[in-house]
């Protein structure tokens, strides 16, 4: 066996992942100068903020409620071992807003939105529909790149707001009907806990999980079966590559984010 072989193979796969990198960069750049320019095309913007943001609402609320109650019955158990139950609420407030809030509802995005958007693009694709408007003298990115950055931007932080409110409140459901903790207790630890700077680092967080969720969703949907895999085969490996990357990507940018504006 040639001990060279492994090396090559190594040096092929970077140098593959470091022009995949490259050409993913320069298609976010590419959009966000073109989202600069009109036309601005509000309809197709208010369209996508309904697709990603009202449709992913019930799984959002669903979700939310129940990691709410979980998280605030596993902190309960812990504290009460302490003597520090009056604590639970500051902890599944902050642990809803700094963390499990915005992540958990970009993944749950990622899941139902970004994996159609994938897909979506990804058959108009391999269909000559892209091809098609480039033939008609329509910019494919202003049509259908943008107002999904548009509207994943605009509706990510509103989602993550939804989380944290509905997690808040299955919080009390489990914190004060079934363990017995007063109302006030519960809420008033909150209100001394949280700071705005918690609230900034969700808000940034949910704003840069928006970007990155639709801008990876579209690059993969917008390039499906132009390099490898073409037709249905290519669009669907195109689609799970969205999903998993993206998901791998929110994790990985939240511990930097939180690495840089909590510690800041």
């Amino acid at each position: 066996m040639n001990i060279i072989l492994p090396f090559q193979s190594l040096g092929k796969n970077a140098l593959t992942f470091l022009r995949e990198l490259g050409q993913m960069g320069l298609f976010l750049a590419l959009n966000l100068y073109y989202m600069i320019f009109p036309p601005y095309l509000p309809s197709r913007i208010i369209k996508q903020i309904h697709f990603i943001g009202v449709k992913s609402l019930p799984i959002v609320i669903l979700t939310g409620l129940f990691t709410g109650m979980v998280l605030t019955l596993q902190v309960y158990y812990v504290l009460v071992t302490v003597g520090a139950e009056s604590s639970v609420g500051s902890v599944t407030a902050l642990s809803l807003i700094r963390e499990l809030g915005p992540v958990i509802t970009a993944l749950m995005v990622t899941g139902r939105a970004g994996s159609a958007l994938t897909a979506q693009l990804g058959i108009m694709r391999i269909s000559d529909q892209i091809d098609a408007l480039d033939a008609m003298a329509l910019n494919p990115h202003k049509y259908l790149i943008i107002p999904n950055l548009i509207a994943g931007i605009i509706c990510l932080p509103l989602l993550t707001a939804i989380f944290v409110v509905v997690g808040i409140w299955g919080g009390h459901l489990v914190g004060v009907e079934l363990t017995g903790l007063a109302t006030g207790t519960y809420y008033g630890a909150i209100a001394d806990s949280i700071l705005f700077k918690d609230l900034t680092l969700c808000f940034y967080k949910s704003l840069s999980f928006g970007l990155l969720i639709t801008w990876i969703s579209c690059y993969k949907g917008f390039f499906a079966g132009l390099k490898s895999h073409f037709g249905a085969e290519g669009v669907s490996r195109a689609t799970t590559e969205a999903v998993v990357l993206s998901s791998v990507v929110v994790l990985i940018w939240d511990y930097i984010l939180t690495s840089i504006l909590l510690f800041a």
